[in-house]
């Protein structure tokens, strides 16, 4: 499966007291690695609610920590498509310690919703959309 990779550093901001990133810091990481993945497939999210009305909302996602990231730590994040309906994604992500050699911190699996913004039922994901999440799988970005 290929994926979608990207860096950040952990600034004072996402720690807590001792310099530790907080847990939900996390979520805010993976959020921005999944709308820069999405954004390199050439699936933007302000495109699709701009031309089709539609978003994508978190349905539900669970974390697996493994090893803290701490003040001033590079991370890469990494995303990828493990699978899709015609209305949800399943994004794997994986947060690793790019300062310290690569090792995993955490392992965040995301559910998205494709949802109309109008009145944020479900709705299908259009084919262009479709057809540009598949390259988080076949390697294309």
């Amino acid at each position: 499966m290929a994926t979608h990779k990207i860096r950040f550093r952990v600034y004072y901001e996402d720690t807590d007291a001792g310099g530790i990133v907080y847990h939900a810091r996390y979520l805010g990481f993976a959020e921005r690695a999944r709308s820069e993945a999405m954004r390199d497939a050439d699936a933007s999210v302000t495109e699709l609610l701009n031309d089709f009305g539609l978003v994508f909302v978190v349905r539900q996602a669970a974390i697996r920590y493994r090893s803290p990231l701490r003040l001033d730590d590079e991370m890469e994040i990494e995303t990828a498509l493990d699978a899709m309906t015609p209305t949800r994604l399943k994004l794997c992500q994986t947060v690793r310690n790019y300062s310290g050699g690569g090792e995993t911190a955490t392992v965040i699996d995301a559910e998205l919703a494709c949802l109309s913004a109008v009145d944020m039922k479900p709705a299908k994901i259009p084919p262009r959309w479709r057809d540009a999440v598949r390259k988080l799988e076949a390697g294309e970005v």
